[in-house]
């Protein structure tokens, strides 16, 4: 394809050189005679000092900032040449899929975005999804990555998987990704927000900064004229709601402040009774009232789910699923690996859950789905990691302090970090006496459960779906394999 044609399409100047592309990269090792190549300033390297590498291994281009010295090549100069990059790359990766939709906010994304599939799936439809689990295609198989991949990659996923023949596809829009163009360019028909609360402030300079990279989604992302499904019942869902507005979007509202106000259309949940095995919703959308009983536990996951039906619902239009069919399909959704996963019941008889939460919010939420299904104590075993945000470490202690009977603090991902002093951190967020602190993430589980009786109930938080415990900075970095659920269903056995 011509360098011409791909700037053409996303409207930027033409070069008196139009060259051939054979393709895009943003690590030098990966460019190939006809690359275009984007130079980026990181927080550990400048790509820019790897342009000569990259014009000597073949880029017929460099996007780069206009002070950039390139010399050889094409120079497509922007000040946001992260931007630039993904909207030229846009044009290079065809077809795509006819319907995408994006998830954002601080907890609930790999749920929604994997219900959402699974919902599209159950209705008839090739539907895939991409997030922190990586790329879940039809046939459920999974490949792992980043939350977010580089623009490059999540380009090419989103080629491939139209060019199988998928027709949908959900994916997690993280702020990382937002903050860096990591997911732009092709078109998006609606997103949904779940929540905001504290995290990775160690990125983002302060909470404002968190929630406006967030934003972005709505403000820029979405295609004009498409949909935002917003979770109404957290703290920031007013002002999320008045961005979709002003932005011309058409809101769908969820949750029990859903379906209401301003002639809004959504779905308000009416009631939540926990059931054994899941809940009974009580919903009203479209006027009418209706009963789905869902088979997973816990407020957040009805939240999540509700998030899902919505996106199902608003890219519906002709050819989609209509809101019986999301409906029935919420009321046969399968767990989320990780995500308040039942992975083992002890010889006791008590069953042991896995969930990804590693924030306070995210805690809490998992100790209070857990919480009315406890007829006896409810055992939490949690952890931080390191070289992440350091404020989140005492409320996490004192979170799991308030809501569970008995709280062990272990080990996380360490990474570079000292695992005592991550452990310090979080037990100083606590009453002294509350929490007790076992080391060694396997002896942890293997105490809980040890300790957990019939009517007890086991929480491991922090890692869910992940199969390493990370140790180590840099070079000395290691990745020791250590799955939850397997090590939960060792020690139960």
């Amino acid at each position: 394809m011509r360098l011409n044609t791909l700037l053409e399409r996303a409207g930027y100047e033409l070069v008196a050189d139009d060259a051939e592309v054979t393709g895009f990269a943003i690590d030098n090792r990966k460019v190939a005679k006809g690359s275009v190549f984007g130079a980026f300033r990181g927080s550990s390297a400048n790509g820019e000092d790897f342009i000569p590498q990259a014009i000597a291994a073949g880029a017929v281009a460099i996007v780069a900032r206009p002070e950039a010295h390139v010399d050889g090549a094409i120079h497509i100069a922007d000040a946001e040449p992260r931007r630039a990059f993904a909207r030229i790359a846009a044009g290079f990766f065809r077809p795509t899929p006819r319907t995408v939709v994006a998830v954002t906010g601080t907890n609930g994304k790999t749920s929604t975005v994997e219900m959402t599939r699974q919902i599209w799936r159950m209705c008839g439809f090739s539907a895939a999804s991409i997030g922190t689990l990586g790329v879940t295609t039809p046939d459920e198989s999974v490949s792992t990555g980043l939350t977010t991949p580089d623009i490059a990659t999540f380009l090419s996923n989103m080629t491939g998987l139209a060019r199988e023949g998928v027709t949908h596809v959900a994916y997690e829009a993280s702020s990382h990704g937002l903050s860096q163009y990591r997911n732009e360019g092709l078109p998006v028909a609606a997103c949904a927000f779940t929540n905001l609360s504290r995290d990775h402030l160690d990125y983002h300079a302060d909470m404002d900064a968190y929630f406006a990279a967030k934003m972005r989604l709505v403000d820029e992302v979405v295609d004009d004229g498409g949909a935002a499904v917003v979770w109404m019942d957290d703290g920031k869902s007013a002002a999320v709601a008045e961005r979709v507005r002003r932005r011309g979007l058409k809101l769908f509202a969820v949750g029990e402040n859903g379906d209401g106000g301003d002639g809004g259309v959504g779905i308000r949940l009416l009631s939540r009774t926990p059931t054994e095995l899941g809940q009974e919703l009580a919903l009203r959308h479209d006027g009418r009232e209706r009963t789905v009983r869902l088979p997973l536990i816990g407020a957040y996951q009805a939240a999540n789910a509700l998030c899902a039906a919505g996106l199902a619902i608003v890219t519906g239009g002709k050819d989609g699923p209509d809101a019986v069919q999301v409906f029935d399909a919420m009321g046969r959704l399968q767990p989320v690996r990780g995500r308040l996963e039942r992975a083992a019941i002890s010889r006791a008889g008590a069953p042991v859950y896995v969930d990804y939460a590693h924030t306070p919010d995210a805690l809490e939420a998992a100790i209070a789905a857990l919480r009315p299904h406890v007829s006896g104590r409810l055992i939490t075993v949690f952890g931080a990691g390191g070289d992440r945000d350091t404020g989140k470490r005492g409320p996490m202690g004192a979170v799991a302090a308030r809501g569970s009977d008995i709280a062990i603090v272990t080990d996380d991902n360490p990474r570079g970090e000292d695992p005592a002093a991550i452990r310090a951190a979080i037990l100083a967020g606590a009453d002294e006496g509350t929490l007790r602190e076992v080391a060694g993430r396997r002896e942890a589980i293997a105490a809980a459960i040890a300790e957990a009786g019939r009517g007890d109930i086991v929480l491991i938080a922090g890692k869910g779906h992940e199969q390493g415990q990370i140790h180590g900075r840099g070079d000395a970095q290691r990745i020791e394999p250590f799955d939850d659920v397997t090590v939960a269903r060792e020690c139960a056995a």
